[in-house]
């Protein structure tokens, strides 16, 4: 039969076990949250920039469409600038 001091040796293990177990969890638990939080702040700053890289793709779109309607327009003025002198011309020829 052990006798009370290596009993309380057993315990005193044990116990210095269970402690080592809980601050080597608690430890892990620790480094999963800084890592949460890294990896937080990385999602954060990617939202950021997508973010202004889609001000940035809005504006060109409006520019570009802006343009677009410009052109459209300068077209449709020579088209009619063309009909008009060749109707001018077939007026003259005939």
């Amino acid at each position: 039969m052990p006798s009370a001091i290596e009993q309380a040796v057993r315990r005193l293990e044990a116990a210095l076990q269970g402690l080592e177990m809980a601050v080597q969890q608690r430890l892990s638990e620790s480094n999963g949250a800084e890592g949460s939080a890294a990896e937080v702040e990385l999602l954060a700053a990617d939202r950021a920039r997508l973010a202004e890289s889609l001000d940035q793709s809005q504006a060109r779109a409006v520019k570009l469409e802006n343009l677009n309607r410009d052109v459209s327009k300068r077209i449709g003025q020579a088209i009619e600038t063309i009909r008009a002198v060749l109707q001018s011309d077939n007026e003259r020829q005939s």
